[in-house]
C-alpha cells in the first residue's frame, strides 16, 4: 500500500474512533430514535396503513403515537410489531 494512502486511512480512522461530541441525554436520544423509526414505518407501510394520507407527510414527534396506532390497527403482523416498538 502506498505511504500516502496509508497515512490517509490512518487519519480518517482516528476520526471514526473518537467519542462523539454530541451532548445528548439518553431520553432525547431515545426520542430521536423513535421518531426516525416512525418515519421509516410510515414509508414502509404506506400502502397498507396510510394510503389515504399524504405520501409526503412529515412525521413529527407528536405523530409517533398516531403512527403506532395506525400500524397496529390497519396493518398485518409486521406492521403491528413495528407499531408496538414505537409505543413507550
Amino acid at each position: 500500500m502506498d505511504k500516502n494512502v496509508r497515512k490517509y486511512f490512518s487519519e480518517i480512522g482516528k476520526i471514526g474512533g473518537q467519542k462523539s461530541r454530541r451532548k445528548l441525554d439518553s431520553e432525547t436520544a431515545r426520542n430521536m430514535t423513535r421518531l426516525r423509526e416512525a418515519r421509516r414505518a410510515y414509508k414502509r407501510f404506506y400502502t397498507s396503513c396510510f394510503w389515504s394520507f399524504d405520501p409526503n407527510c412529515t412525521i413529527e414527534a407528536e405523530d409517533i403515537q398516531w403512527v403506532a396506532q395506525q400500524l397496529m390497527k390497519n396493518g398485518g403482523r409486521a406492521a403491528w410489531e413495528a407499531g408496538a416498538k414505537l409505543c413507550p
